[in-house]
């Protein structure tokens, strides 16, 4: 498609040289390529066209690359792409060997710092400022927090340190009041619905009635609110603006604008881009903005398949089975109807988690804590030290950020807390920063957790049945991205025993022991490997912790070989398990081959395509398989003798 301006848009220095009052029409450019692109092949919507004025005025003012842009939740920063030269790469977005769908160091030197999670920017952005005045350096940073960053802590330890080594740091939040990717209740900041009172409010009484109530109730923090509000600007403004919120935190606090007139931004960046000291630019964008669809259903449009670009709606798919997540949703539900103990909490990710459908059922057991999953984890051990019994249901790569919580809060004190990783294992599109490679490790090396993985919809029921009902400690299950298998759901829910696992396929020459989603693919590999005559016995394991010793010494006394397969890293992984055991049991006259995801970062691709490239599907698995069994047979043979 042909443009006027976006096409000789090569770099931000290109930008420049079009007059100030033209910056409109390159807006309405960036928005519609956006659009139109992201239509074709997926990828995030909404929190960009939300930011295209914010990100035209920043890279017109500032002299990127040397300033330094650094984003917050990378999926605002399409717009950034577009204008940093990967305009003509755009349409490969998300897709294997093409550019990520979030920031990256190796992808741009416009990319300041990675970003794929949430919360990061001003911590980042504050030692790349401390390290440019550590160098002598001149250049500008400035940290861009949006789509629910806030809500994070880890911005609030950030910004109360910048504070107190007031380095020169711009701050813009892009406030778009969203901090929820729920259908129901996306607006769960408590300091956005806190400004929002206060600067729609119809008389000044009550604004200053609100937020001194509203400090009364913060104890020491809430007296440094007000000496602030005493200091800033003098007046009545500082008793009732947003900005003491900042002010006390040592920022200089400019706002709210309007964070979709591009010239007003212009205006604003290059009044304050050379002040001193910390400061703060609070913009307020809508996200989704410019497209009909997108500011109708924010949370739909937020991440979105290919979709028709006049109605927003995606392609109706034939039937097929239903996700892994929305099973865990409904049983959930289920579940909690029987069981009045049982909660369910979550951390900005309700839609994407299954528990919308607790929060419509049952409004009173489900907890939204926005981007906040240390808070989400230590807030239900609290729960479970007085009895309740929490169901944390946080994506895997997200659950990351919480690893001390889930072992000094939960483990240390073995309290019932269940863990439900979605997106467990690879994700596709959303590349590394996304694979959830990790959780089977970094919850393994835990004491007194235990860990599993569902091989179906059934076992997924059970195993959340079996979850809510083991009353002797932490016990984690996760499962794909993917949908379901499509075996019928049987009615009611089964105990299983806690570390125990069970043969599928009888076999002679090697087993294959998987665990969730690879054991599906297993029984693939192993139908290949029958047709060269290679019997393979097939071992759904079920749980990565505890292994189960008796079937293991069962498998290995009848085959001496075998095979672990994961969707997870080997390092320190279900392979890994199940090697360590049989060290332990010193089981001698054994041959393992671990396999899963290798000890890297694995790229964006589709889920097939990923899967192929790493050996994990049917064929893949099978030639691996092959190739163990051939260095076996290999490594029997006599060395060759030579004559003279």
């Amino acid at each position: 498609m042909e443009y006027k301006y976006i096409n000789s848009i090569d770099s931000p220095s290109d930008l420049k040289k079009i007059p100030v009052a033209e910056l409109k029409a390159v807006c309405a450019e960036v928005r519609d390529y956006l659009v139109d692109v992201v239509s074709k092949v997926g990828g995030h919507l909404g929190a960009g066209l939300g930011a295209v004025e914010l990100t035209v005025a920043l890279h017109y003012v500032f002299d990127t690359p040397e300033d330094k842009l650094v984003w917050d939740v990378g999926h605002q920063a399409y717009p950034h792409k577009i204008l940093t030269g990967r305009r003509d790469a755009f349409p490969t977005i998300r897709q294997l060997g093409g550019i990520s769908g979030f920031l990256r160091r190796d992808e741009s030197e416009y990319d300041a710092f990675g970003a794929g999670h949430a919360s990061t920017a001003i911590s980042a952005a504050l030692g790349i400022a401390t390290a440019r005045d550590l160098a002598g350096e001149k250049y500008r940073v400035v940290a861009i927090v949006g789509d629910g960053g806030m809500t994070g802590g880890m911005a609030y330890e950030a910004m109360n340190n910048a504070g107190l080594l007031k380095k020169n740091l711009i701050v813009v939040l892009n406030d778009n009041q969203m901090v929820s990717l729920s259908s129901i209740n996306p607006k769960l900041w408590s300091f956005h619905n806190y400004f929002s009172e206060v600067l729609t409010h119809p008389t000044y009484n009550k604004f200053k009635a609100s937020v001194w109530d509203l400090t009364g109730k913060l104890d020491g923090f809430g007296d440094r609110l007000r000496a602030a509000a005493r200091q800033v600007e003098k007046g009545v403004k500082a008793v009732v603006t947003p900005g003491m919120l900042f002010e006390a935190l040592g920022f200089r606090y400019f706002g709210p604008f309007n964070g979709h007139k591009v010239t007003k931004l212009v205006e604003i960046f290059e009044h304050v881009k050379d002040f001193t000291g910390p400061i703060i630019i609070h913009v307020v964008t809508k996200k989704g903005r410019g497209y009909g669809p997108a500011e109708k259903d924010v949370t739909r449009l937020h991440g979105v398949t290919p979709f028709d670009k006049v109605t927003g709606l995606s392609p109706k798919k034939a039937a097929e089975p239903p996700s892994f997540t929305s099973i865990f949703g409904k049983a959930l539900v289920d579940i909690c109807k029987q069981e009045d103990k049982v909660v369910g909490i979550t951390a900005a990710m309700p839609d994407g988690t299954g528990l919308t459908m607790l929060h419509e059922t049952m409004p009173d057991r489900f907890f939204d804590v926005g981007i906040a999953e240390q808070h989400a984890v230590t807030f239900a051990a609290g729960m479970a030290a007085e009895g309740y019994v929490p169901v944390v249901a946080v994506y895997s790569t997200f659950l990351q950020r919480a690893f001390d919580q889930i072992a000094h809060d939960v483990c240390l004190q073995n309290l019932h807390v269940v863990f439900v990783m979605d997106r467990g294992g690879l994700v596709g599109a959303d590349g590394p920063t996304h694979h959830g490679v990790f959780d089977l490790a970094y919850m393994r090396c835990l004491p007194n957790i235990v860990v599993m993985a569902p091989k179906d919809e059934n076992e997924l029921r059970d195993m959340l049945y079996t979850a809510i009902q083991h009353k002797s400690g932490p016990i984690a299950l996760r499962y794909p991205r993917a949908n379901a298998l499509g075996v019928p759901v049987k009615y009611g829910y089964d105990l299983l025993p806690i570390g125990k696992g069970e043969t599928l396929r009888r076999g002679r020459d090697v087993a294959i022991l998987a665990v969730g989603n690879m054991v599906g693919y297993s029984l693939a590999a192993a139908e290949e490997l029958s047709k060269d005559e290679i019997s393979a016995e097939i071992v759904n394991m079920r749980f990565i912790k505890p292994v189960d010793e008796e079937l293991l010494h069962d498998v290995l006394g009848r085959t001496g070989k075998i095979v672990t397969v994961e969707d997870g890293t080997v390092v320190g992984g279900f392979g890994s398990a199940v090697v360590e055991t049989i060290a332990r049991l010193q089981i001698p006259n054994v041959r393992v081959k671990v396999h899963g995801i290798p000890d890297r970062y694995i790229e964006h691709g589709t889920l097939e395509e990923l899967y192929r490239a790493l050996r994990l599907d049917g064929s893949g698995i099978a030639a691996v398989v092959k190739d163990f069994l051939l260095e076996e047979e290999l490594a029997r043979r006599p060395a060759p003798t030579t004559t003279q």
